[in-house]
């Protein structure tokens, strides 16, 4: 049941507990129960609302970072990316496997303005021994839902 109520408010966070307990065939106050239980265990950790930035008159940049640190000793990289994700400008950070360590996913209002985080506050942090940064130039998916309306094919078939 619990991996239901995941599931299905991954897609939708803002399905009621009625509304699951109708879709999962079960009781309300029982949904109600495992919520606060998967809350109270910090696998619920929020429930974000996606926005599609571009519709909106409002200057984004978003930039993924490629970074390679030196784990410290007896923490490996949790201490490095604790220490990253606390700027606000930090969306995400990911343990990766491959030719670098973290994925950062920043925003800013201009490229300067990611061009200076990484600068001035990335790049100089002990155990960071290099970035290379990638500006985002256009979302089509996010979080499993799509961004961008599907064109409709307007041509008229013609056949012979």
């Amino acid at each position: 049941m619990r991996e239901k109520i995941l599931s299905a408010i991954d897609k939708d966070s803002k399905l009621s507990a009625a509304d699951l307990a109708i879709m999962l065939g079960s009781d309300e106050e029982e949904v109600r129960t495992i919520i606060k239980q998967l809350e109270d265990e910090h696998i619920i950790c929020g429930y974000p609302t996606l926005i599609n930035w571009d519709k909106v008159k409002c200057e984004r940049v978003t930039a993924l970072i490629e970074v390679k640190v030196t784990p410290q000793r007896g923490l490996g990289f949790d201490k490095i990316a604790e220490r990253i994700y606390q700027f606000d400008e930090v969306q995400s950070v990911y343990l990766m496997s491959g030719g670098f360590d973290l994925t950062v996913i920043i925003e800013g209002k201009t490229m300067r303005e990611v061009a200076n985080f990484v600068a001035a506050k990335l790049a100089p942090m002990d155990a960071v021994q290099s970035t290379a940064t990638h500006f985002v130039l256009k979302k089509y998916k996010e979080h499993g839902l799509p961004l961008v309306q599907v064109r409709q094919d307007e041509r008229m078939l013609i056949s012979p």
